[in-house]
């Protein structure tokens, strides 16, 4: 009789270690940011972009996945040529809990106010911000030190990055770089 645990397949997407998520960057005319303040976990009362978890279990892809979070936190209906990929982020141990796959999205046209209908829903309130007071923003340190620069160096280009955030000296690495 074997006491062997059955091994599982590393590739089977509902039990992978990788959360993944997409988060998406809106601008409006003036070049402000649309960012969501967070009622709900993960970073509770602080600022992020609108996104949200991957339907894994659907199939759903990272683009898919990018324009659904935008219809459902912005109530914007968009084509799928309007968003381009803009970065991949992987995070080992977020918050010592989890690693993270997270796909960046920038829509490649502005957003007009009438455009949104609402501001405020169950994870938060929307609110337009200018992109050079983001860093005085309340903001998760990943978003802070690696992800925010990144995206305003790479606006129009693309970057991947990988954050270690296994102990509390939070390391990073990018790994690809194509400024515009």
């Amino acid at each position: 009789m074997s006491t062997s645990l059955p091994v599982s397949d590393p590739h089977d997407v509902i039990h992978l270690p990788y959360r993944i998520a997409v988060l998406c960057y809106l601008y409006n005319e003036r070049g402000e940011l649309l960012l969501l303040h967070r009622k709900k976990e993960p970073n509770t009362h602080m600022y992020s972009p609108i996104g949200g978890k991957l339907e894994a279990q659907l199939g759903e892809s990272p683009h898919a996945c990018a324009l659904r979070e935008i219809a459902e936190e912005a109530e914007l209906e968009l084509a799928a040529d309007e968003i381009r990929l803009c970065g991949v982020v992987s995070e080992k141990a977020y918050e010592g809990r989890h690693h993270w796959m997270i796909f960046l999205y920038e829509v490649t046209r502005p957003i007009r106010a009438h455009e949104i209908p609402r501001r405020e829903f169950e994870e938060g309130k929307l609110e337009w911000h200018a992109v050079d007071l983001v860093m005085k923003l309340p903001i998760p340190q990943t978003d802070r030190d690696v992800m925010w620069p990144n995206i305003c160096k790479h606006r129009g280009g693309f970057f991947m990055v990988h954050i270690d955030c296994s102990d509390d000296a939070m390391r990073w690495t990018l790994d690809e770089s194509w400024p515009r």
